[in-house]
Order: C-alpha cells, then structure tokens, then sequence
C-alpha cells in the first residue's frame, strides 16, 4: 500500500501557487502593455524627428534654388556650410534609429543650421509642428 504524500501539501503551498500564477499573469500583461507603450513612444519620436528632419530639408532646398537662381547670392563660406549640412543630412541613418551616430549627426546639422541662420543673419529656428489644439501658438 502507497503512504500518498502530505494530505496538506497543496494547502500549504496555495499562497505560493498563486504567487507564481499573479507573478506569469502580470508578467504577460506586463509585456504587452509595454511593447504597445513603446510603439506609441516610437511613433512620436520617430515622427518628431523626422519633421525636424523635413525642416532642416525645406530650409536647404530653399537655399539652393536661391544659389541656383543667384550663384553670388551667399558667400563661399556659406555655400560650403549648405553644403555639409546637406551631405550631414543625407549620411542621417533615417532606417536606423539605434544608430549611435544619430544623436551626434543632429547635434551637427543643428549646428550648422544656427551658424548658416547667424551668418545670413537671419532669424530662423525650429520649434516643432504647431499644436492644432491652440491656435495661439502658430506664429506668422
């Protein structure tokens, strides 16, 4: 005759049982709340960037037709500075976004974009898309 194991044995072990089953349940949950956040969370700075991106392409594009159109219209030094701010654009890795030189491209093309503004002389900056939410933010 078998002697069956602990006849309390599931009792006592109930608070761990539902530990673990909490535990694997908030995990999962956990898990899927999270990849949702962190899509919504790349969307938006994904779009941010690539806006700033689209501005900094508007700006350069202006430029150039103008050099076109007047190739005496800026300076050298200025045609050169639009120049590598194109060639900083065109390296941005837009399909790599874990890319450790992103952050360093766009601190670069920032930069040349205020000295290509100052040496213009020209008040240019980029602030972000308007909020359609308040008309009061969008400047003319």
């Amino acid at each position: 005759m078998d002697i069956p194991d602990d006849i309390f044995g599931e009792s006592l072990n109930l608070e761990e049982t539902h530990l673990n089953e909490g535990y694997q349940e908030g995990y999962e949950t956990g898990f899927a709340s999270g990849k949702d956040d962190g899509r919504e969370v790349g969307l938006k700075t994904g779009f941010t960037t690539g806006e700033e991106l689209g501005f900094y392409r508007g700006c350069i594009d202006v430029w150039n037709a103008v050099i076109r159109v007047e190739p005496s219209c800026y300076s050298a030094r200025v045609q050169k500075k639009i120049k590598e701010m194109d060639e900083l654009l065109f390296k941005y890795p837009i399909l790599e976004p874990e890319n450790e030189s992103v952050t360093d491209i766009m601190g670069s093309l920032r930069l040349k974009f205020r000295a290509i503004c100052a040496t213009l002389n020209v008040k240019l900056e980029y602030n972000g898309y308007p909020k359609a939410s308040d008309p009061n933010e969008i400047q003319f």
